[in-house]
């Protein structure tokens, strides 16, 4: 039993390791190769808790951040997130899928299916999917556009399966042996044909129209965001950085999430202040604030002309449960004392922003992705079937401390980017800050003097191309990889329901 358990925390480790801010990306392509050993010749029960012990340590090197809130609510979020490895585990050993010629199809189909699920369930939490872990992989990731993370994920799972099969070779039959070579054949052709498609378009020529922004990164400790002795210094140091990045001339400038210290209606002298500077520097300010309106709050992204005039503003959409607010609150509001939680409401439209580009006189229209939500494909797709030429993302990490957490959400808007084929601008608060191109390259981040990119103060400049684009395949018809894998799973289930003995008669 030692034995299977250090093999579990084997496969923990290597899966830690493959994700920020180790980033060694290459190590979970053979995670799962000790689990699925462990897996072997194992009971129902045995499985699922030998895998869930596996998610357990895992979700622990991954969302151990999560502390610096609250200590019950990470532990709870760890119990919940390790039964999607418990399930994997016991579907695996139910239905002996590795057991298959099937299995190298089969298994990675299981394992996106749980991650689509982790995803949407109970608004979801779409952190740290397996194909994430290959966000500063550029060939492999530009798959994306088709498939979504979940082709990523499909595609490390295979290669995982693939492993294991290949260190069990000589252990088999020789039958065995003739039909494994010809299903890691078509595994290593997949792969191949995965790379080869990443070459192509990160080859391709993009032309278009250019336009320069900048992000500002105010560096503001949690505890002073909210603190009223701090609104004076907070706002002066938005405007202070913003007065060395108007010195690039840009035709928009980026504050982060909740930027203004204050509820803009209660407090309207420093929204004043903000406008008031907006028209002095000429230039137009895209900023994070709480808004209010009938007794509801709002996390709120507003569009200020170089006129100082407001032109739009969009309402957080998908709001974080148990931060922002408290679902079934009559049921669960006692959790309030567990965790520190908001009381906003949701948003109601999808708010498309337009921007005048001033060298070429022309539009540009963009959406904005508050807080975690570019976690989350449905929204970045809808903005982006909305006419969306770019996405920018604000947001404020500064609850998490010096963790891995700012690169772990990083993670999520390289894959925004890739999938609709659309340039993703960050402004967060305490970083990571930048850049990155519509093929999921990193173009720069705002950096302090030894290359740190979190608290840290800054602001970085940057020109983006905005290209006459069509929709990818993925923004058009994203749930088809989804139903695909559906599908595997169920044409592999036929056999066995087909072979079920029929009950004699009496």
């Amino acid at each position: 039993m030692l034995r299977k358990v250090a093999l579990n925390l084997l496969s923990a480790g290597l899966l830690i390791l493959s994700f920020p801010r180790f980033n060694l990306e290459f190590l979970v392509w053979f995670a799962f190769v000790p689990l699925f050993f462990a897996l072997e010749e194992k009971s129902k029960f045995k499985s699922f808790l030998l895998s869930y012990f596996t998610g357990v340590i895992f979700w622990l090197g991954i969302v151990y951040w999560l502390i610096h809130v609250t200590l019950p609510g990470m532990i709870i979020l760890v119990l919940y997130l390790a039964l999607y490895f418990g399930i994997f585990g016991l579907i695996i050993s139910c239905y002996r899928l590795q057991a298959t010629g099937y299995r190298l199809f089969s298994i990675p189909a299981i394992w996106v299916l749980l991650e689509y699920l982790r995803s949407h369930l109970f608004t979801g939490f779409a952190w740290a999917l397996l194909g994430y872990s290959q966000y500063l992989n550029l060939p492999i990731i530009q798959l994306a556009d088709i498939t979504g993370v979940w082709g990523i994920s499909f595609l490390v799972m295979m290669v995982n399966v693939v492993i294991k099969e290949i260190i069990c070779y000589r252990l088999q039959a020789i039958g065995y042996r003739k039909s494994i070579k010809k299903l890691l054949f078509l595994a290593f052709s997949m792969w191949l044909v995965a790379c080869g498609y990443g070459f192509f378009r990160l080859n391709q020529n993009i032309e278009g129209n250019k336009l320069r922004i900048s992000v500002i990164q105010g560096n503001i400790p949690q505890e002073f965001k909210w603190d009223p002795n701090s609104k004076n210094f907070i706002i002066d140091r938005y405007i202070n950085l913003t007065r060395q990045a108007i010195k690039d001339r840009p035709d928009l400038i980026v504050w982060p999430e909740a930027a203004l210290p204050v509820v803009l209606e209660e407090e309207p002298v420093f929204y004043g202040k903000t406008k008031d500077f907006v028209r002095e520097i000429k230039i137009p300010l895209l900023l994070g604030a709480v808004t209010s309106k009938d007794k509801l709050y709002y996390n709120s992204a507003l569009l200020i002309s170089a006129e100082g005039r407001l032109l739009n503003k969009y309402d957080k959409l998908h709001l974080v449960p148990f931060g922002e607010y408290i679902p079934l609150r009559k049921t669960l509001g006692f959790l309030q004392t567990v965790v520190p939680i908001g009381d906003f409401s949701r948003g109601k439209e999808y708010t498309i922003f337009k921007i005048q580009n001033s060298k070429l006189k022309t539009q540009n229209s963009f959406a904005v992705l508050i807080c975690f939500e570019d976690l989350f494909p449905e929204l970045s797709r809808s903005f982006a079937k909305k006419d969306a030429d770019f996405l920018i993302n604000i947001t404020n990490d500064a609850w998490f401390k010096m963790t891995s957490s700012p690169y772990q959400h990083l993670q999520a808007s390289v894959f925004r980017a890739v999938e609709n084929r659309v340039a993703l601008i960050r402004s967060a608060n305490t970083g990571v800050s930048g850049f990155i191109a519509p093929t999921g390259k990193i173009i720069s981040l705002v950096e302090g003097r030894k290359g740190r990119n979190i608290f840290i103060s800054g602001y970085d400049t940057e020109e983006i191309i905005i290209t006459k684009r069509n929709l990818s395949f993925y923004t058009r018809y994203p749930d088809i990889f989804i139903i695909a894998c559906f599908l595997i799973i169920l044409f592999g289930m036929i056999p066995r329901i087909r072979s079920k003995p029929k009950p004699k008669s009496r």
